[in-house]
């Protein structure tokens, strides 16, 4: 029987995730990637001649990469080495006060006693319930599985089950949501960066974002050799199983004929035909006719006061001294709120913005020793106006490095750097302004405004951050096994075959 060809576009973790289903189900798979490499969002930057994971830093849902390798007949630790983080994060704020955040709950607990008191302590206990109540809720019906609305997702929890509904706090915000768990302000603050880790602001996020707290107690993994090797396995992966690659080839056009996606135009002209296409982009770009006339209605564009949070970025192999760094480490300032108004509603980065640090050289092993460069990750929230006006990073790292001295830290003996700003985010991933998560999850039904996997052009299909089920690495991976599992059924609907119900879950 004549396979179904299917191209790719993108070689980010959505891509690839959907590369690998789509060829161990007996598609003929061709990915395109306009870069030299693997990875998309998660990239991988050389400073003189060390490289430093330039995008995301934290391996965790475990459970949908190890699903992915055994549905493809291997194991995720052929191919990946891990290290299980027993220390999360820590944090340090400017006014005083250090907090280590552990997997184990009861040794957080006794920490935040420490550095707090007894009532935020059992407030984070009831927290830490809470937030696994949410993921327990919210994982096989909405992450696991195609876009719902919001009627489908309380039918998939069960109307007899609504008080699971009304647990989850679906009409409430995060900030107001963390008052009742925590009266320390530091301790919002600490919590409140989890909207943060969908782009978003802690004032504007649904409560739902607690699940996060389960999320990282459930495991946090370092990766040996970085994050770019989960890109490079998934790549492996593919391979192994039938899956071409076709790398520093520019797709012009999504082609379409008789109402139809039918292949791919490419930057030089070459025309590949295909039954179906995945777009692992940020879908803004379609809208602004990147991709080519036939599919600029395919799905909505993020206007720019709904994208999501950009950043900008230093990476450096430096010296420091002062803070005994962790691998994870986020110092903060004292007016949270201020910080996420000046970005969203001013489109400004406040003179005292809460960096986080990634020290890629600990957390598996020793440290490094006094005085010797490692590599660093340092990184500030900034607004997503990259195609509207020009960021350079120079403007910034004054009161970037001076909120890390002010909280103990001192970065010396810089070799070399790469800066990266919302304008050179804009660039790599076009349409964009540079928000790196697509659109912002503000409001209790933003969840549901990302476009499913199915877009409104027939054959064409999308995945990665700007779909459901949002950002992140394992949320993107998810999204193109949806995307790939949604395409095939509808390859075999149109020949005769029962429409399946997709789902993913733990």
């Amino acid at each position: 029987m004549k396979k179904d060809r299917v191209v790719v576009i993108g070689a980010g973790v959505g891509g690839l995730t959907a590369a690998i289903d789509l060829a161990r189900r007996g598609a003929d798979v061709t990915v395109i990637e306009n870069a030299a490499t693997v990875g998309g969002k998660m990239r991988h930057v050389r400073v003189g001649d060390v490289g430093v994971d330039a995008g995301p830093t934290v391996f965790t849902m475990r459970w949908i990469f190890e699903q992915l390798f055994a549905d493809a007949g291997a194991s995720l630790d052929q191919y990946l080495e891990f290290h299980t983080a027993d220390l999360l994060a820590r944090h340090a704020w400017r006014a005083g006060g250090t907090l280590d955040l552990f997997a184990d709950i009861e040794r957080s607990v006794d920490a935040i006693g420490a550095f707090s008191d007894a009532q935020n302590a059992q407030g984070y206990r009831a927290f830490c319930a809470r937030s696994a109540d949410i993921y327990r809720t919210l994982v096989g019906t909405f992450i696991g599985a195609e876009k719902p609305s919001s009627f489908e997702l309380v039918r998939r929890v069960g109307f007899g089950r609504l008080d699971r509904m009304a647990a989850i706090s679906p009409l409430k915000t995060l900030w107001p949501a963390l008052a009742e768990h925590f009266t320390d302000p530091r301790l919002r603050q600490l919590f409140g960066r989890y909207a943060t880790y969908v782009g978003s602001s802690p004032l504007f996020a649904p409560a739902t974002m607690m699940l996060v707290a389960h999320v990282e107690q459930d495991g946090v993994w370092l990766v040996k050799g970085g994050m770019v090797k989960v890109a490079e396995a998934l790549h492996k992966l593919g391979l192994a199983n039938g899956a071409t690659y076709r790398f520093g080839a520019a797709v012009a056009e999504i082609a379409a004929a008789r109402g139809r996606v039918n292949g791919v135009v490419l930057a030089n002209g070459e025309h590949i035909a295909a039954d179906a296409v995945v777009f692992n982009g940020d879908v803004s770009a379609l809208q602004a006719t990147l991709l080519g006339p036939a599919v600029c209605r395919a799905a909505p564009a993020v206007v720019p006061k709904d994208r999501s949070l950009s950043a900008i970025t230093w990476c450096l192999n430096a010296a420091t001294s002062g803070f005994p760094l962790a691998h994870h480490n986020v110092f903060f300032a004292e007016d949270y709120p201020a910080e996420f108004d000046e970005i969203f509603r001013h489109r400004e980065i406040v003179q005292a913005p809460t960096v986080y640090v990634c020290a890629q050289d600990r957390g598996s092993d020793e440290p490094p020793p006094s005085g010797s460069a490692e590599r660093l990750l340092v990184l500030i929230n900034a607004p997503a106006d990259g195609d509207r006006r020009t960021f350079n990073a120079d403007d910034y790292s004054e009161r970037t490095f001076q909120l890390l001295a002010r909280c103990g830290l001192t970065i010396s003996n810089i070799s070399g750097g790469v800066a990266t700003t919302p304008t050179d985010f804009n660039g790599l991933f076009p349409a964009t302004g540079g928000a790196l998560y697509g659109r912002a999850n503000h409001g209790p039904f933003a969840s549901f405004a990302r476009p499913g996997a199915k877009s409104d052009m027939p054959g064409l299909y999308l995945a990665g951050g700007s779909a459901h089920p949002g950002p992140g690495v394992p949320m993107a991976a998810m999204s193109g096994r949806i995307a790939a599992a949604r395409l095939l059924d509808d390859l075999a609907v149109a020949r005769g075959a029962r429409r399946k119900v997709i789902s993913f879950a733990p």
